[in-house]
């Protein structure tokens, strides 16, 4: 195996690539595509700027990677409440003391997030190699290296734990506090799906992901031969942070600094039966959120049949059927498992069991988008688009990126009271074939809004830097202004 070929994965720079979000450097803003490999099996930069990557180059802290392992870390738990503990599992490659700066995510003025707390130096070794069986990579055997107890008076939300080495390596941990106190929206953050993408660890050698694997030359696989079931426990690849966890900050930002009335969840927390919708007035999906058991859409369907709005904010969502089970050591939910098409037994895409995604969405996934086409509005007198400047048939450039969803005519819709398509935006798919994306709305009978934004450039447009859009602020602020029932 070549240098060239290892250098690809040293910082996992290229597929996974952030410098450091919270204060050394500015977030490097995601592409709108999740095609991280091409075909040949080179890693594509899916940051607007790889160079954001490759870490600082003035002495200051570093990206870790996969290889060296210099530093890389894991929790044991899924989301937390204020009152519980966390335990981090962190290995540290050579042995030497790092800390734990623990950030939430929020606006916070514009900063995108505020520090909360430090640990102590903390005594870092190198744990063992991860354990490997028929390509599920797990380092549940990993030694405790510290327990964050969270104070009772901290605020619920998205957080991310920056860990850093002696000698200015870094890696994070994103983890979520939660509550069950009632509020308006609960923002459920996708770490199924998250867990589905990680190929850790990205060193050519080991890692797998419900989307690849590594030969023993080093070349990347394809489908067929990544991993059935993939593990919470390990840590995420390169820099630590999950592909597409962008599309969730961008939301959360907005929406706090508009003062919205949030709860936080992950989806494993729908699927354990811990969110009970009847306490919301809707639950808001931010980001790439492809990966369903069939307890979470029992859940959600539940939750709209009794009158909670639900606001999906990407495209190709519930496209997978998944099952969740404990760790060797009996831990609940601690392994994911999605055959695909693969092996004996029912088929794993809901659309091939009679349950097809368009039932609870009001649409679902058409395809990708290989580049960013603009977003054509249909509808506009509708009250989604009101105030938002934006006319029948204008196009808002950029809207339609990574992946897009239509309506399927001869798939069955839910049962409505009413129904509008809020925009229709011819593409080209990777083939050259004119398609289209289509945005959906409809009201249940029991009332519940129901909105599926259907691409992935929906969030983003609400807070990323280079692609915000007013008319989609607007736009998002009156579906939740009308589902929180403000004035």
């Amino acid at each position: 195996m070549g240098t060239e070929q290892i250098r690809r994965w040293e910082s996992g720079a290229l597929a996974h690539a952030v410098s450091d979000p919270f204060g050394q450097g500015p977030l490097p803003w995601l592409r709108g595509s999740e095609n991280y490999f091409d075909d040949t099996g080179h890693v594509v930069p899916w940051y607007a700027d790889p160079a954001l990557g490759h870490g600082s180059t003035d002495g200051g802290t570093r990206t870790a990677d996969d290889v060296h392992r210099q530093i890389k870390g894991f929790i044991s738990t899924g989301a937390a409440a204020p009152g519980e503990a966390i335990d981090f599992h962190v290995t540290v490659d050579p042995p030497q003391q790092f800390s734990v700066d623990i950030y939430r995510i929020g606006h916070y003025g514009g900063d995108g997030a505020a520090q909360i707390t430090t640990s102590p130096r903390l005594a870092g070794i190198v744990q063992p190699a991860p354990l490997t069986a028929d390509r599920t990579v797990s380092c549940h055997h990993w030694w405790q290296s510290w327990r964050l107890q969270i104070p009772t008076y901290w605020s619920i939300g998205a957080y991310v734990a920056v860990l850093t080495t002696m000698n200015g390596y870094r890696s994070h941990i994103p983890f979520t506090v939660r509550d069950d106190q009632p509020a308006d929206l609960l923002l459920v953050l996708p770490d199924i799906t998250w867990q589905a993408y990680n190929l850790y660890p990205e060193d050519g050698r080991t890692g797998a992901s419900l989307y690849h694997a590594w030969d023993e030359q080093g070349c990347l696989l394809g489908e067929e031969d990544a991993a059935v079931t993939v593990s919470f426990d390990r840590p995420y690849a390169g820099a630590g942070l999950p592909l597409h966890v962008g599309h969730a900050y961008d939301f959360i930002r907005w929406a706090e600094r508009y003062g919205y009335d949030l709860a936080y969840a992950d989806t494993r927390d729908l699927h354990a039966g811990r969110v009970d919708p009847a306490r919301y007035r809707g639950l808001v999906f931010p980001g790439h959120d492809e990966y369903w058991s069939v307890p979470m859409r029992r859940t959600v369907e539940s939750a709209r049949d009794g009158g909670t709005s639900l606001v999906f904010l990407s495209a190709n969502t519930m496209y997978w059927q998944v099952s969740l089970s404990p760790s060797p050591s009996g831990v609940p939910d601690r392994l994911l498992t999605c055959r695909k098409r693969r092996g004996p037994g029912k088929p794993a895409l809901w659309r091939e069991i009679d349950r097809p995604e368009q039932q609870l969405l009001g649409i679902q996934y058409a395809g990708r988008v290989p580049d960013p086409h603009p977003l054509v509005v249909r509808n506009a007198e509708h009250w989604l688009w009101e105030a938002t400047g934006a006319g029948e048939g204008d196009e808002l450039d950029g809207l339609v990126a990574g992946e897009a969803d239509r309506y399927f005519p001869r798939t069955a819709l839910p049962e409505h009271e009413s129904r509008i398509l809020l925009a229709h935006s011819p593409y080209l798919d990777s083939e050259g074939v004119k398609r289209h994306q289509e945005t959906s709305v409809y009201r249940a009978p029991s009332g519940a809004i129901v909105f599926a934004s259907g691409t992935f450039a929906w969030s983003p447009a609400l807070d990323r830097p280079g692609h915000v859009d007013p008319r989609i602020q607007r736009a998002t602020a009156n579906l939740l202004d009308r589902i929180c029932k403000r004035d």
